[in-house]
């Protein structure tokens, strides 16, 4: 047993199980690997993890420096009897990284053998040209037509064929698979791999250091973590930097008015090749301007705070200066010092000691890839871990709309028509394949061509609607009879030419010819959206594809009639990643330790199974401690019934009928009057929590809360939450002190309907007066229609823990059509993991949201359980019942039900009663 440590940073004198978490950290820190590490929100968690976490950094600095120096020793006084083999590894490895090729290069050079050692789906692949040639139809030819004659009438003035003309590319015969790139030309990569970093700052000595990554879900944790590690000693002994993304960091207004996170990369990456070819090609920038794209002139010279290398470097040393800084701080700096943040913050990470940055930057390989991230002997602290599994493969989604899959194949269209008896064999073939293609998914959404009424790409059997369907990776390219296709070729071809930003500024320039000829038409108006974003989320779907048949499976969602309108809405062709323990192993071969921490991360057999089910039990490391508060502090009920008797039952048949949303009013406006200062009633979703709202206006419900306690509703656009809580948590304080004060009748606080999964129920406190009652209304499955959810559980349900392999779904449907009878079909037949799953993602989220209301010791909290499903005999609970997956700390005090209303009242009545009565004695 390892030696118990004191921690002198820690701010504060520590509780017991604050101690112990932080040995227990420590300790897997020396052990390495992986570990999970549970504490209830509230108890100093983060403030934890900063000062066992760092301790062990700054240990393991000190214990390397005292090597190197005994290193240093021993080769000096015997050097001359030294060989090769007889250095010190420190000399080594200086010499191995000296000579080593740089990291792009080497990243190029893994590509490359990538593609080249795929294998072919079929063994043998039909030549892509016949495929071509066969591809074609009168229809296509039509649109060829009109196209080529829109060209021809409405051609630009100045319009410079070789700004869009892609430079010559061969490729060897289909089974070299070896390329050839001419023109010299340097290679792009897509939007979603970010630029490198200017200055290019990284050695092979820093990047050999010790690094911690911490990172969470929203950049709001990571600022309290900042704040967190502000109270430390460490602020003055290790190097931090905070990363986010460009959205939250970029200070361009002109770039940040656009609005989303898509747009704002584009213009960003958009910036950075305007510059670099403005060096290049000074005479075709002008030739530009010379056509009449004002628009673009402005950022033809690219992103004004990237201009000034000077300021960049002020920045990182007042960064370094002012210690550890969040993102508002790095922000601010960047707008003083008119020099851009994000691409400042980034050029800080090779010389950081802890970095601090969200989920995607860490877990995604191709932003680590893009942000130079090296995990290698490094340590991860993933926080908020208790959803990773499903975060991690959602992040290798892929999605294209049917609106992008039509503006991509019109601008592929538009540009071979122009350039055909330009371009070379290499450039024709593949930009036909690509049209190809996106024709193919075109059909498959617009249910075109169906080969036969079975077919599940064209009929979802036993579907009320038609509209979704779900298929394996195999089955959906040789419906669409696109399997001849060496995917592998095509995507390093369209890494390497620079086709997309070809076709889309070729594309982007046609749209405005059409605008100025004062001839644009409806159709035009696609061009509202990014093209290359679309082309963007054509090569992730194809990235996809070439994932194992197994590891995933396509969402095809055709669009729907609006209602009482002719047009159409929605459409996508969706990859859903169902595997997470190979790109988990990745992270875990590289890392040195990888902790998973949390509020609530058990069951975590789950977790185990489903991102390392490799790892012997003996190599998990768990550790779980209880919570800070006395026991008396929360008062945990279940509520089986109403005031007036009737039992409730909130389930997905029942909880819309009218006498069910009454009887919960009635609750509610009794409780109002016996809970001070603020409530939070948690609904499972905005549709039920609006329809209930609703119901009770009608009735006069609302009224009679409103004489007791202001109501609040969380808004549905995350960007208004703020604004609801402040007030929210400005009316209590006011209200509360003014009815204490004189009128015990009047309003004494307010009330906050909040959603299960929303932004509220995540990340918030309502700690002391904003959360003295939380109430969870019902049980908060997953809906049974959502196909995806359909998909993981099917998926889990199959996976066999004897051999680590997945297997067949043994419902009788092997796909899903999307209808909510077939969900739960689903459910019904799965006997333990899908089941188990599907649970687990109810009492996580039902935990993520009680928990928000206990932040320190002192504080206080009722919660209430009102669902008769949550009622249990104590000497008979199974481990299976839902109460059973409740935190301890709540567990351990949950009364199991009421007989009837009046006892509930009772129980509100002196435990709030006892802690006013503490409040003023103090």
């Amino acid at each position: 047993m390892e030696e118990r440590r004191e921690f002198p940073a820690f701010p504060y004198e520590p509780y017991s199980i604050q101690l112990d978490f932080m040995n227990a950290l420590y300790q897997s820190l020396n052990k390495g690997g992986v570990a999970m590490l549970e504490s209830p929100t509230g108890t100093g968690k983060t403030l934890s993890i900063i000062c066992s976490a760092l301790q062990w950094l700054v240990d393991k600095k000190q214990h390397q420096k005292t090597q190197m120096d005994s290193s240093s020793n021993l080769s000096g006084k015997q050097q001359d009897q030294l060989g090769v083999d007889d250095e010190p590894d420190w000399m080594r490895d200086f010499v191995i990284n000296k000579d080593t090729k740089s990291p792009e290069k080497k990243t190029k050079e893994k590509k490359q053998m990538g593609f080249n050692k795929k294998i072919d789906r079929k063994g043998k692949r039909d030549n892509v040209r016949d495929l071509i040639t066969n591809g074609g139809g009168k229809d296509e030819d039509t649109d060829a037509e009109k196209v080529k004659n829109l060209l021809t009438k409405h051609e630009v003035e100045g319009m410079d064929e070789e700004e869009f003309l892609v430079e010559e590319y061969e490729s060897e015969d289909e089974n070299g698979g070896r390329l050839k790139r001419k023109g010299g030309g340097v290679p792009v990569n897509s939007s979603s791999e970010e630029e490198k970093d200017e200055d290019n700052m990284e050695d092979e000595v820093d990047e050999a250091r010790p690094k911690i990554y911490f990172c969470s879900r929203t950049h709001s944790q990571l600022s309290q973590f900042v704040k967190e590690l502000r109270k430390t000693k460490f602020v003055d002994e290790v190097k931090v930097v905070c990363l986010g993304s460009r959205k939250n960091f970029c200070i361009n207004k002109d770039v940040l008015k656009l609005g989303s996170s898509t747009h704002i990369n584009e213009k960003c990456l958009e910036l950075q090749k305007s510059k670099k070819k403005e060096i290049s090609k000074i005479s075709k920038t002008k030739n530009i301007r010379a056509c009449g794209r004002a628009g673009r002139s402005k950022t033809s010279s690219g992103c004004p705070m990237l201009r000034n290398h000077k300021r960049g470097k002020e920045f990182r040393s007042e960064v370094s200066q002012q210690g550890p800084l969040d993102i508002e701080d790095l922000v601010q700096i960047g707008n003083d010092l008119k020099t851009c943040p994000y691409y400042g913050s980034r050029s800080m990470v090779h010389t950081a000691d802890l970095v601090v940055l969200p989920y995607q930057s860490l877990l995604s390989k191709s932003s680590r890839e893009s942000l130079g991230l090296s995990l290698k002997d490094s340590v991860l602290v993933i926080d908020e871990a208790h959803n990773l599994a499903d975060s991690l493969v959602s992040m290798y989604n892929a999605k294209i709309t049917l609106s992008q899959l039509e503006l991509v194949h019109s601008h592929l269209e538009s540009y071979f028509i122009c350039f055909r008896n330009l371009l070379g064999p290499g450039n024709r073939r593949y930009i036909q394949i690509m049209m190809v293609l996106t024709r193919a998914f075109l059909q498959v959404l617009r249910n075109e061509n169906c080969q036969s009424t079975f077919d599940p790409l064209c009929n979802a059997e036993g579907s009320e609607s038609g509209f979704e369907s779900s298929t394996a990776i195999n089955e959906f390219l040789f419906a669409l009879n696109i399997d001849n296709i060496n995917l592998y070729k095509l995507l390093l071809y369209i890494e390497e030419s620079n086709i997309m930003h070809k076709v889309c500024g070729y594309g982007h320039k046609l749209a405005l010819s059409v605008e100025v000829s004062g001839l644009k038409n409806d159709n035009q108006s696609s061009h509202d959206e990014s093209a290359l974003s679309g082309f963007q989320a054509l090569v992730n779907m194809l990235l996809s594809l070439t994932n194992k048949d197994g590891d995933g499976r396509i969402i095809i969602s055709r669009p729907r009639p609006r209602p009482k309108c002719s047009m159409q809405q929605g459409g996508y062709l969706k990859y859903v990643m169902l595997t997470g323990e190979k790109i988990f192993s990745e992270i875990l071969n590289q890392a040195h330790a990888v902790i998973l921490a949390g509020g609530t991360l058990q069951p975590i057999e789950e977790t185990k199974e489903r991102l390392f089910p490799w790892l012997p039990p003996d190599q998990l490391h768990f550790f779980s401690c209880g919570h800070i508060i006395p026991s008396a502090n929360i008062l945990p009920i279940v509520v089986p019934q109403g005031p007036s008797g009737r039992s409730f039952d909130f389930s997905y048949s029942a909880r819309s009928s009218s006498v069910m949303i009454q009887e919960l009013g009635l609750l509610v406006s009794n409780l109002v009057n016996v809970v001070p200062e603020g409530m939070v009633l948690f609904f499972s979703s905005f549709d039920y929590e609006g329809q209930v709202y609703d119901a009770w206006k009608e009735s006069g419900i609302i009224g009679r809360i409103m004489k007791k306690k202001r109501i609040f509703r969380e808004p549905r656009r995350s960007t208004d939450v703020e604004t609801v809580l402040k007030d929210y948590k400005e009316t209590i304080d006011e209200l509360s002190h003014r009815s204490s004060k004189r009128d015990p009748k009047s309003r004494n606080g307010a009330i906050l309907l909040a959603i299960v999964g929303g932004k509220v129920s995540e990340g918030i406190n309502f700690s002391d007066g904003m959360g003295r009652c939380i109430v969870m209304v019902g049980l908060p499955y997953p809906n049974p229609a959502d196909i995806e959810l359909m998909e993981r559980i099917k998926h889990i349900e199959g996976f066999d823990t004897s051999s680590g392999k997945n297997t067949k779904f043994q419902g009788e449907r092997s796909w899903y059509n999307g209808d909510a009878q077939a969900g739960l079909y689903i459910l019904k037949s799965c006997r333990h993991r899908g089941k188990q799953y599907y649970e687990n993602l109810c009492m996580k989220a039902v935990n993520q949201s009680i928990g928000r209301a206990i932040r320190h010791i002192n504080d206080y909290a009722a919660i209430l359980l009102v669902d008769k499903r949550y009622t249990y005999d104590p000497s008979e609970r199974s481990a299976s019942h839902s109460t059973n997956k409740l935190p301890q700390w709540i567990k351990g005090r949950l009364v199991s039900g009421t007989k009837n209303y009046g006892e509930l009242q009772r129980l509100l009545h002196q435990f709030f009663k006892l802690h006013k009565g503490k409040e003023d004695n103090q």
